[in-house]
This record gives structure tokens, sequence and C-alpha cells, in this order.
């Protein structure tokens, strides 16, 4: 059984999809952006710190934690801005490092967007 989950306290979804799908003890975490949010139009710094708080309340409100993080995905517009990412990511991992992926786009969802996270997590 699939369990489609929306979170109150995460920005209005602007689409056709849920901000997270719970199937066979999986939780599979959209695309999170800063869309909508006071870091939309900065950095992708400012935005990534915004996602991955976005992560972490829905970790925290699943009762899990970042141990948990199986994978994420990254979609980043300019892959020489990555340097400006790197140490956020390893402070959000608290040690626990999930596996990776890193992926280079044209465009996201609105031209302001830097950065977007997908993530699955272990439940």
């Amino acid at each position: 059984m699939v369990e489609r989950m929306s979170y109150p306290n995460l920005p209005q979804i602007a689409g056709p999809y849920v901000h997270a799908t719970k199937h066979n003890g999986t939780l599979y975490i959209s695309g999170l952006t800063a869309y909508g949010t006071d870091a939309q139009p900065l950095d992708m710094a400012a935005q990534a710190k915004e996602v991955l708080n976005q992560i972490a309340q829905v970790v925290e409100q699943e009762k899990r934690s970042k141990r948990d993080l199986v994978k994420l995905t990254i979609f980043v517009r300019d892959m020489s801005k990555l340097t400006s990412i790197r140490e956020l990511l390893f402070d959000f991992y608290d040690g626990y490092l999930p596996a990776c992926s890193l992926v280079e786009v044209s465009k996201l969802i609105h031209p302001d967007l830097q950065i977007e996270i997908e993530a699955v997590v272990a439940l």
C-alpha cells in the first residue's frame, strides 16, 4: 500500500505531486526547493540550507533521524558552485553519510531556483 504525504509546515505544493510517499517501510521525499520561501531569490547555499531544513522537518515529523537517510539526489544549476554547499551537506548528515547523486541541470521549475533535493528515508 502507498501512503501519500503532505506536510503543512513545508511550502505549498505547486504541481501534481505530494511532498512524499511511503511504501514498504521507505519514505520517498519529492524534490524540494526554496520555491515560495524567503530563500528563493538567494544564492545556492541559502537555498540548500532551506531545502535541507525542509528535509530535516520531514524526517523529524516521521520520528526518524538523519541516520535513516538512505539516499539523496541533488540537482544543481551550476556545478561550479558545489563548494558553497559541500560543508552544509557534511553538517547536515551529522556523520551519517547516505548514498548520493549529484546532477547538473539546465533549469528548475522557476528561474530563481539553483538547487533541488530529493531524499529516500528508511522507516
